[in-house]
């Protein structure tokens, strides 16, 4: 039986995490590397967002992660358009309320939100903003992930998400990987760094 394989890939923007669709979209197969058969994406991150995406020839590992018992962090960094005050910073921080994909009202409960002043110097992250056109950069961690959900919380305080870049998956952190880049972690590291149970998901 052939051992299962782990990637870590920072996805550009404009892709779909996925590498069949039956639309004319940007796919993950335009990704110059290797995956062997079997490869899908360990969740996802919509069209516009860009940053770490996990991949993996494992079936269990989505279900580990993400449907759990135990809840997992994810990091995003985020820019939106507009200088954002304190008090709408401390509305995301204590919780929103937004309607999710099924039509359903989810409320966020508390959310750990804070400002990043220079995303170049703390993850790597070029501005890209023109200097006349204020915006804002904050780190949102969650451990849920609503469909759009990022989007829809800043949507909440009147922000429009201008830039969305998943940095972290627990202990798995996108650094300063270059869109379009691939690494390989072994099976053992992989599981570690997820916080998740290998003995459940290595077989």
């Amino acid at each position: 039986m052939n051992k299962h394989r782990y990637f870590v890939l920072h996805k550009p923007r404009n892709m779909v995490s996925q590498f069949i669709s039956a639309d004319a979209v940007p796919l993950l197969g335009a990704i110059d590397f290797p995956f062997p058969e079997g490869t899908h994406a360990i969740g996802r991150l919509d069209k516009d967002s860009e940053g770490l995406l996990l991949l993996t020839t494992n079936k269990k590992v989505t279900r580990l992660l993400f449907e759990g018992p135990v809840p997992h962090r994810r990091d995003y960094l985020v820019m939106v358009k507009n200088r954002i005050s304190a008090e709408r910073l401390r509305l995301l921080q204590e919780g929103v309320s937004f309607i999710a994909a099924d039509g359903l009202p989810h409320h966020t409960g508390p959310v750990s939100v804070r400002l990043v002043e220079d995303p170049l110097a703390e993850f790597g992250i070029a501005d890209q903003r023109p200097a006349h056109i204020p915006s804002s950069w904050l780190l949102i961690s969650l451990c849920e992930g609503k469909y759009h959900q990022v989007r829809k919380m800043v949507s909440t305080v009147h922000h429009r998400c201008r830039r969305l870049i998943r940095v972290a998956i627990e202990d798995i952190l996108l650094g300063d990987m270059k869109p379009g880049t691939v690494i390989e972690l072994s099976e053992e590291t992989f599981f570690r760094l997820l916080h998740i149970d290998y003995d459940a998901g290595a077989n």
